[in-house]
């Protein structure tokens, strides 16, 4: 089997990570792999927000429990995320945003890191403190959140693929 498909078919999310940082030459591979997932038209709506700041991505993670309704880490513990946000003026902003959380969970597998897809990040970049949080990092236009691609060295051994549905695929031939 080619590297590409095995990476896509033992890709697994992870729900529990160590404390280490990932090496920035590491993070970097990861992050130029979301830059080039397809997009609309090649506009390229979406924006990847890349946070290492352990006092940020705590909060971050502080703002998504509370819309999450928790009081536990939502991040698993992940060091890193990686917030994708898309440009709402684009019609595909959304699907855009999506092949860019794809590859970086493709391309973090691919370097033997670990990653997970965690929703609320459209609620977050809605409120009034996430709107500032941008405005602070001199991000302007209207974005919306798609997710958090929480990135870190798994603690622990993946599980093993759930088995594929019957009805997944219909074939006209």
């Amino acid at each position: 089997m080619n590297e590409v498909l095995n990476n896509i078919l033992t890709r697994r999310s992870v729900r529990k990570y160590k404390p280490d940082m990932i090496e920035d030459d590491v993070l970097e591979r990861i992050i130029k792999a979301g830059t080039y997932a397809a997009t609309g038209m090649g506009q390229q709506s979406p924006i990847i927000i890349a946070v290492t700041n352990k006092d940020v991505r705590d909060r971050l993670s502080q703002m998504n429990a509370q819309i999450m309704g928790v009081d536990s880490d939502p991040f698993y513990g992940a060091p890193v995320v990686l917030i994708v946000l898309a440009d709402k003026s684009r019609a595909t902003h959304v699907y855009d945003g999506s092949l860019v959380m794809a590859n970086l969970m493709l391309a973090a597998h691919s370097e033997g890191v670990g990653s997970c897809w965690i929703h609320r990040a459209k609620e977050e970049f809605e409120s009034e403190e996430g709107k500032k949080m941008l405005k602070d990092l001199g991000i302007s236009g209207d974005y919306e959140g798609i997710g958090h691609c929480v990135l870190g060295y798994a603690d622990g051994e993946p599980r093993e693929a759930a088995p594929r549905k019957q009805d997944y695929v219909y074939y006209i031939r």
